[in-house]
């Protein structure tokens, strides 16, 4: 596959220059971590759980505290992605090489990685143990250990991924399925589902029927497309702003929206999905497909399901504000584990890392920690291969946007943030500790405006 490249000129390329220039400043060269001492520890003064965005981010901060030889990292992967990327290698926009780098590239030098899986969690005895049967003690405990995908809840899947005419963006092993049934689209419906649980990035699901869309009328084959997004929801996006943007391109592209429908069975061999009406249990429908994109239901790590740092729900139980536990005031959980009432995005973990940063730093010196976190989060809605809707937003979901302009609209400036500005931003100066959210810019644009 071919990805789009789009050149840029004036103000606006200005601007994302500017941009990266204040990135380059700030971001060190690249160091590769080379991976485990030769004299592994059993004791951290902080661990870190999961090498994910919040994991990686906060091991980088940590270490400025505390010396990296007292930061560990317990992570199983071999690989790190950059995940945002994946609803643009699914419209073929962008390559699935581009969004992975090794593990051992990402883990800040000098903090340990232990490449293993957690397997027990035990906050009154301030220790873990994981899969190859280790025993690890800690001062502090970070948990990031993200959220677990649950494709088996779909009867006839995972299995029924190895049928062509479907893919999901939310699995490196699907991901590239997703293009393929896009590209094989030849007549009948192209359906597109959400999930009756929490999920990641949650407008994920629609910005690939929206791409979709324009990729049938970039193909000549529109007109013989019939789009369906069929969600557990009852609203398109929870944000009443860009619910009503959206719901302008949703008319407009004649798309068809189906709430509280949810996906509970694949037949993947005969190209049907079977939906229940959430609003009138046990009653079903079945949808043939030319093209079938799966959401699937998400959860929970097992891990922390029963553990004691987890909510009744399963989730690590933070104080909303703060991010430090309920419970154990030295145990703090960041990102998409993590019972806080906003999105789950790559955008909220920025936001999250700057205040937990914070929260630990006071916390070290037996002080009440101050900064609060306001729930920011962002999801750049991407409505077509040159346009984005920069949904931002806090807890409220009342909108927290850092331009000068209207961001419900849709912008080419913001299609370029969200496909080449903010993967160099991840990079270079997130997963470095150096990137806690817009929000400094968010300042900087309204104090010019006032």
């Amino acid at each position: 596959m071919t990805p789009l490249a789009t050149a840029v000129s004036g103000p606006r390329a200005r601007l994302f220059a500017c941009f990266l220039r204040l990135g380059t400043q700030q971001a060190g060269p690249l160091r590769l971590h080379t991976g485990a001492s030769l004299a592994a520890k059993n004791y951290y003064e902080v661990l870190v759980l999961g090498g994910g965005s919040g994991g990686i981010t906060m091991a980088a901060r940590m270490k400025r505290r505390v010396g990296a030889e007292n930061v560990a990292v317990v992570e199983p992967s071999e690989r790190h992605f950059y995940q945002p990327i994946w609803t643009l290698v699914g419209a073929g926009a962008k390559q699935l090489s581009s969004s992975g780098r090794p593990t051992a590239s990402v883990i800040p030098s000098g903090v340990e990685w232990i490449k293993a899986r957690v397997i027990e969690l035990n906050p009154d005895k301030n220790c873990i143990h994981t899969d190859n049967g280790k025993e690890i003690s800690y001062k502090y405990l970070i948990i990031a250990l993200g959220i677990q995908l649950d494709y088996e809840k779909i009867k006839g899947l995972p299995e029924g991924f190895e049928h062509p005419k479907i893919g999901s963006n939310y699995s490196v092993k699907t991901v590239e399925k997703t293009w393929k049934a896009l590209q094989d689209f030849k007549e009948g419906n192209a359906v597109f589902t959400f999930p009756n649980t929490p999920v990641k990035c949650a407008g994920a699901p629609q910005k690939i029927m929206y791409l979709s869309e324009a990729y049938f009328r970039k193909t000549g084959k529109r007109s013989k497309a019939n789009i369906i997004f069929n969600t557990s929801l009852g609203a398109i996006f929870g944000v009443k702003k860009y619910a009503a943007a959206l719901q302008e391109i949703i008319q407009e592209r004649d798309l068809t929206v189906n709430y509280k429908q949810n996906l509970i069975e694949v037949r993947a061999d005969r190209q049907e999905a079977v939906f229940e009406n959430l609003d009138k249990p046990g009653e079903t429908q079945v949808i043939s497909y030319e093209m079938l994109h799966v959401t699937p239901p998400m959860s929970p790590p097992d891990v922390l399901k029963t553990s004691p740092v987890a909510d009744a729900a399963g989730w690590v139980d933070v104080d909303k504000e703060t991010l430090q536990h309920k419970k154990y005031p030295n145990v703090f959980g960041i990102g998409d584990c993590t019972n806080l009432p906003t999105s789950k995005t790559a955008a909220a973990v920025a936001a999250q890392s700057g205040i937990l940063d914070r929260t630990i730093s006071l916390v070290m010196k037996n002080q009440t920690p101050t900064k609060k976190y306001d729930g920011y989060t962002s999801c750049p809605l991407v409505t077509g291969y040159n346009r984005v809707i920069l949904a931002e937003f806090d807890y409220n979901a009342q909108p927290l946007e850092t331009f000068p302009f209207d961001q419900s609209k849709e912008r080419l400036s913001m299609y370029l943030m969200k496909a080449d500005l903010m993967p160099f931003l991840y990079w270079n100066m997130m997963l470095r500790g150096y990137w806690g959210g817009p929000a400094i810019l968010r300042k900087l644009f309204h104090l010019g405006m006032s």
